[in-house]
């Protein structure tokens, strides 16, 4: 019989998955898909190209990663009740934009929808997902969600694809935290971890509010776990966060007049990355 234990410290995924330490990872916000409200009925080629052309100004910039997501769909549903076409849709979307940049991609289906992002991943040759609750329970916009870890890992290991890492909020935004509020951010981090998260991602309140260093320190503190940083990232501060954390998620700041639902402005790709290239040196 093995004496090896269980569960053993992961390599860094951070490293793993894009070459370095301290990256940089831009989104894209998908335009609405089929069967979401908004969707006004376009072609799937037409959303593909939308796509490709973001993540085209990502990689040109400099970017190390990026995560396609489905922003476009809000309302968001609930994961029980989203329909084959969201994840059929992302799945085209997100192998076009691989193919077309050739960076490591994640996949982030909202709201919390773990197993339809494990899916597109599996599909479209995606390195890693976002799950945005992926332990406890929380009170969303959506309404109640719950951690959807044990399925997902189980549904991951029946694709043969523990390649694809997992990186999980721990304190989500856009939820009220009434039910964990008894938990410190170092415990909910470790929950992330013991339930087999590969990082740990710490967010503000909303898009593109940004996460404090005492909420950030805390995250670290609580979890053996490569950090990252999932919003409100932008030039004045990224030197800070990236004191103490190993990557961060940014989108808005990078957007055209820093709203996220604009395409990607050029100009303020290079403007922040002049300052990451700076801080990460």
């Amino acid at each position: 019989m093995s004496t090896q234990p269980v569960f053993k410290q992961k390599p860094n995924a951070i490293e793993g998955l894009f070459g370095r330490r301290k990256a940089v990872i831009g989104v894209i916000h998908c335009l609405p898909l089929p069967g979401a409200p908004h969707y006004e009925g376009q072609p799937i080629a037409e959303l593909v190209d939308y796509a490709v052309n973001e993540a085209k100004a990502y990689a040109q910039g400099g970017l190390d990663g990026i995560i396609v997501e489905n922003h476009g769909d809000i309302p968001f549903a609930k994961p029980e009740d989203l329909g084959p076409e969201t994840a059929a849709a992302m799945a085209v979307i997100a192998d076009a934009v691989r193919r077309a940049v050739g960076l490591p991609i994640g996949i982030n289906v909202l709201a919390n929808g773990a197993i339809q992002a494990l899916a597109v991943a599996k599909a479209a040759g995606a390195s890693f997902v976002r799950v945005n609750q992926w332990a406890n329970a929380y009170v969303a916009n959506e309404g109640f969600i719950e951690g959807p870890a044990a399925l997902a890992t189980r549904y991951r290991a029946r694709l043969c694809a523990q390649n694809i890492k997992i990186v999980a909020d721990v304190h989500v935004k856009h939820g009220a935290h009434a039910i964990t509020a008894d938990r410190s951010l170092a415990e909910l981090a470790r929950d992330v971890e013991f339930f087999d998260a590969d990082a740990a991602i710490v967010t503000g309140q909303r898009t593109g509010d940004s996460a404090t260093m005492d909420e950030l320190q805390a995250i670290a503190k609580g979890t053996s776990l490569p950090v990252m940083i999932g919003s409100g990232v932008n030039p004045s501060n990224v030197g800070e966060l990236f004191t103490v954390a190993d990557a961060v998620i940014i989108a808005s700041f990078l957007k055209r007049d820093g709203v996220w639902w604009n395409p990607v402005d050029r100009e303020r790709v290079d403007v922040f990355m002049k300052e990451a290239v700076k801080a990460r040196l």
